[in-house]
């Protein structure tokens, strides 16, 4: 009879357990829109126009989206899984917009674990200081064995 793998052997972190979760916050800035349309090209108005964006249904200037998510790859990348993670598909839903100048708290809660495979599925939110939800959702993400790669 075959030993069943372990396909966490070797991952930074270990296995996670279900239920496990971490979190990080930082403080959005204009220097965030500014590197984020340096990469993407994502030049809209309500990103860069503060008197068209307050007229707004948002009513503030407002980060781009990937700005905002890039939270969660930070909490995946170096605290849960860890590092050698990255995604393999994510369901967000975008519920409020976020501001310039707010701070925003990224969270991940693991809600499976594949024993065969490094695979985790996540709960995923963004809060911000006020404690409201901005994004909620899911994630699958994949974690690699990083010993060796040196």
């Amino acid at each position: 009879m075959t030993e069943p793998k372990d396909g966490w052997a070797g991952v930074v972190k270990g296995k996670p357990s279900v239920g496990q979760s971490a979190e990080r916050s930082r403080m959005t800035r204009m220097a965030d829109i500014v590197a984020f349309t340096e990469m993407t090209g994502d030049r809209n108005p309500v990103h860069y126009d503060r008197a068209l964006a307050e007229k707004t249904p948002f009513g503030k200037l407002i980060v781009q989206g990937g700005v905002t998510t890039g939270i969660l790859n930070a909490v995946v990348a170096e605290d849960l899984p860890g590092p050698g993670t990255v995604f393999l598909g994510v369901e967000w839903k975008f519920v409020k917009a976020v501001g310039v100048d707010e701070t925003i708290t990224g969270r991940v809660v693991v809600t499976s674990v594949r024993d065969d495979k490094p695979i985790c599925r996540l709960e995923t939110t963004i809060r911000d200081g006020e404690g409201d939800i901005c994004l909620e959702g899911t994630a699958t993400t994949f974690t690699m064995a990083l010993e060796g790669l040196d």
